[in-house]
């Protein structure tokens, strides 16, 4: 080998800061730098002569091959390797020629790239890292560089569009995967305007992908600036399709409960902790009469009376301390009006997600008309329970005197029969026609008492009680005088009552004759009638100071069928029992006080 002597550029290379060793045709080192010894940890001694394969890889194979193919080529290249398994290296290699052009070997020049590789492995640690929670994310990217007009997507953002992965679209190919129609046209003029004026853009669209599977995306896109211009247009793309789809079903879920809740025949509404209301529904708009903004925020004390109010407020409190429900509790709610309304109400704890009570759900209905028709219910009740009792003593009437008056009939056409002498049967015929006629009276007066128990539709009247009064005295005005009877008629004159008009004067017409029938014959008799308004309705009474009647004894009796007290060849023992049966039938009732020589008063009660 040709000895090459030792000149001032050698001395110069040995002082290059760059590493640099030449390297003979052979291999073997001929000259370095110090820079080169140190990068490689090596002493001068040592390196001289010795291969450069020795020096400077380890005992990787594919190593060696690619350094002997560099130093073979004789021609610029580089090559990266590693030292150690820890040192990443970069090595030039350049030919190195002597004066006449002749190749005598190679100048390699090594960098310590390690920090570089180390930032290149974080960066695909990070791009891998990010392609996978993009895959998981559903989040793709693409770009555009207006340079090239050429279009990138990721892998990702080609999964979505359901395209091979070799795929390269153009900016048309990318907007006509989008719906045709509004999703089209928005994305034309979003990206149109991001590379235009810069605006950057976020937007719900819809794409078909090349399935023909139409899918919500949120496509975004964000310009990029170069010395002020725009050089290219980076975006993201997201397929958010379950999502859109959830949110729509949870739309319509809520349009629905919101639905049904406004159009429910009940009042429903949600308090906070505070017993304000934060949601009503049309109902308990209607009831309460204000709107929804004017409830909302109030609670039940700017609408009902403070003690109803109060009420509600320790139930709202307690249902939300002990967590247990109030269901259809049967509750008075009185208005500011005064207005009184029966309800059912129910309310029910709001949980949050960490079990904490933070309000009610509260539902109440109206049963203000079922408490009416209970009450009516119950009256009817009442009243078919006496009419019953009614049903049963008139059936036993009825029994008892037809009874009788078939027996004497009976035994009469027996006696007929069996006689013989004429005179004795013409006698027996008389008997027989005043017994029929007995039985006509009797028959009469069953019809009537009938007749009043089986009227349904009485037609009611508001009359004038006085103006009556007055009516009955003219009628009776013979028997008055004759009996010389003070009348004292103190009936205040605006007073009126709903009656049936004939029932009314049956009414004072009986009451009025019993008193002067039964009047004690030692005292001039006197009646007294008075009225007072009461309560729903009317308190109208006679009083008389008659003989009386013994209450002890005939108490259970007085208004019942042929029932008489006093010994009057004229008493039918029907007039109190008919002008009782009047009076219930228009829903009133009757009474009386009586004392044995010092009269009677009779109170009637006469329903609004």
């Amino acid at each position: 080998m040709k000895t090459i002597e030792k000149t001032h550029t050698q001395y110069l290379l040995k002082q290059l800061p760059k590493a640099t060793v030449l390297v003979g045709k052979n291999h073997e080192v001929i000259d370095f730098s110090d820079s080169w010894l140190a990068i490689f940890n090596l002493k001068a001694k040592d390196a001289v002569g010795a291969s450069i394969f020795q020096l400077i890889l380890d005992d990787n194979t594919e190593s060696h091959e690619q350094l002997k193919d560099c130093l073979l080529k004789n021609r610029t290249t580089t090559l990266r390797h590693k030292k150690e398994n820890t040192q990443w290296l970069e090595s030039a290699f350049a030919p190195w020629f002597d004066e006449k052009e002749n190749i005598l070997g190679t100048i390699i020049q090594t960098t310590d790239i390690s920090g570089e590789v180390e930032k290149e492995l974080e960066l695909e640690r990070i791009k891998t890292m990010l392609q996978a929670k993009s895959e998981i994310a559903k989040v793709g990217s693409w770009e555009y560089t207006l340079e090239t007009e050429k279009l990138v997507w990721c892998d990702v953002t080609k999964r979505m569009h359901h395209v091979d992965e070799d795929f390269e679209p153009s900016v048309n190919e990318g907007i006509e995967f989008y719906k045709q129609g509004y999703s089209r046209n928005k994305i034309s003029m979003l990206f149109h305007n991001a590379l235009q004026n810069g605006i950057a853009f976020n937007e719900r669209l819809i794409i078909q992908t090349a399935t023909g599977e139409e899918r919500w995306v949120m496509a975004g896109g964000k310009p990029i600036y170069e010395h002020g211009k725009i050089t290219k247009l980076l975006g993201t793309f997201q397929d958010i399709h379950d999502q859109v789809i959830a949110e729509t079903k949870i739309k319509e879920s809520k349009q629905l409960l919101t639905t049904l809740i406004e159009n429910l025949p009940i009042n429903v509404f949600l308090k906070d902790k505070e017993s304000r209301k934060i949601l009503v529904n049309r109902s308990e708009c209607e009831y309460i009469g204000a709107s929804a903004n004017e409830i909302l925020g109030k609670t039940d004390f700017d609408f009902y009376d403070e003690k109803v109010a109060q009420i509600s407020r320790d139930e709202d409190l307690e249902v939300m301390r002990t967590f247990k429900s109030i269901l259809g509790k049967e509750t008075i709610c009185v208005k500011k009006d005064g207005t009184t309304t029966n309800f059912l109400t129910s309310k029910i704890p709001l949980i949050n997600l960490e079990g904490q009570a933070y309000g009610i759900i509260g539902m109440s209905m109206d049963i203000t008309h079922i408490k009416q028709k209970e009450d009516e219910l119950r009256n009817l009740i009442n009243i078919t329970a006496v009419q019953n009792k009614k049903l049963v003593n008139f059936a036993h009437i009825v029994s008892h005197n037809l009874r009788s008056h078939t027996a004497n009939f009976s035994m009469l056409l027996d006696f007929l029969v069996k006689e013989i002498d004429e005179k004795e049967k013409e006698r027996i015929m008389e008997m027989l026609l005043h017994a029929s006629d007995n039985l006509l009276e009797t028959l009469e007066n069953l019809n009537e008492v009938v007749e009043i128990s089986t009227n349904i539709n009485l037609d009611k009247k508001s009359l004038n009680l006085n103006e009556s009064v007055i009516k009955v005295q003219q009628n009776l005005s013979a028997l008055l005088q004759n009996n010389k009877v003070e009348v004292l008629n103190a009936v205040p004159k605006g007073i009126f009552v709903m009656c049936v008009p004939a029932y009314l004067e049956s009414i004072i017409l009986n009451l009025l004759t019993n008193a002067v029938k039964y009047k004690d014959p030692n005292r001039k008799p006197k009646i007294e009638l008075r009225a007072e308004k009461q309560d729903k309705g009317v308190l109208f009474r006679i009083s008389d100071n008659g003989l009386g009647i013994d209450l002890i004894r005939y108490g259970g009796k007085i208004f019942g069928m042929y029932k008489t007290f006093h010994n009057n060849k004229d008493a039918r023992g029907l007039g109190l029992y008919i002008i009782k049966n009047q009076i219930e039938a228009m829903g009133g009732h009757i009474s009386l006080k009586s004392e044995v020589g010092k009269g009677t008063t009779f109170n009637i009660f006469f329903n609004e």
